[in-house]
């Protein structure tokens, strides 16, 4: 497979941002320009000497900067930056990511998620200040990526199991299980309402998104499958967003590789198969609001 330089730079852009490190940071230690780094994020080519200094200071290979093979992301905010330049491109997404999906979410659920995510990083966890701000970095990518998904509107399907949504509901929207219980009311509260909105948006039959519920088992790692002029893109990742959120810990992966996208668009459809979909999804939806 070619090496794509553009992807050299989204890389290089998602890495960077995961470092903590600002632009003027890594162009100081470096010695180069910090207009020079921002080409080398745009595509331009770079020398392997800076490419190996570029690796060796953000704590990845050069084989992952280049995209050789699986690229691996031990960071949220690297994953979530690639999620939004894939979406930049992307006519067609098959999103299996909990009982939310991101793009889809209410603009209520974006304004609670800060906190969420805030209450998820345990109070004694080492560097929780340096996980904190990893919780504003995230944001602000998930604000640019709904952003441009508003703008552009590409086709999703969107596969949620109905075992989760139970689980969302009975939890709230909650980054951690021992919220005092007014304010865990409070927090189931918001899961329904988000429930309500996955309700309107089956019933609202948005051109270019389909909805279907699952009601067995899905997959406990979600994956994504993104389709672009000249590739697919298979990310499968721990990172969650929502009820039980994980934005700490784990590597998510990213791939062109032809046997496993074949694997997951097998998966993906099969699931379907099995899904509710349009009226049924709703209904499915609305008894499980009534159970729970």
């Amino acid at each position: 497979m070619a090496i794509r330089f553009d992807d050299i730079g989204n890389r290089l852009k998602a890495f960077r941002l995961a470092s903590g490190l600002s632009a003027d940071q890594i162009a100081k230690r470096l010695d180069i320009s910090r207009a020079a780094l921002y080409r080398f994020e745009k595509g331009e080519l770079a020398k392997i000497e800076t490419l190996d200094k570029l690796a060796e200071l953000l704590g990845v290979s050069v084989p992952t900067l280049l995209g050789v093979g699986v690229e691996y992301l031990p960071s949220a905010v690297a994953y979530f930056e690639r999620l939004r330049q894939l979406e930049v491109t992307a006519s067609h997404i098959i999103v299996l990511a909990g009982p939310i999906s991101y793009l889809l979410s209410s603009d209520a659920f974006h304004d609670r998620l800060a906190q969420v995510l805030s209450e998820s990083i345990p109070d004694k966890v080492e560097n929780r200040k340096r996980a904190l701000a990893d919780v504003e970095r995230i944001m602000a990518i998930l604000r640019e990526r709904k952003s441009q998904y508003r703008a552009r509107r590409p086709a999703i399907v969107n596969l949620i199991a109905a075992s989760e949504i139970e689980r969302f509901l009975a939890n709230g929207l909650a980054g951690r299980l021992d919220l005092p219980a007014r304010e865990r009311r409070e927090r189931q509260r918001h899961a329904r309402a988000e429930v309500d909105h996955y309700i309107g948006a089956i019933e609202q039959h948005p051109i270019g998104v389909q909805i279907g519920i699952v009601p067995d088992t899905l997959p406990q790692t979600g994956f994504q499958i993104f389709r672009q002029p000249d590739r697919e893109v298979l990310t499968l990742s721990p990172f969650r967003l929502g009820e039980h959120p994980n934005v700490r810990v784990g590597v998510a992966m990213l791939t062109s590789a032809p046997e496993a996208l074949a694997l997951h668009h097998k998966a993906a459809e099969e699931m379907w198969q099995r899904a509710h979909k349009g009226a049924a999804a709703a209904n499915l939806l609305r008894r499980i609001l009534r159970g729970v």
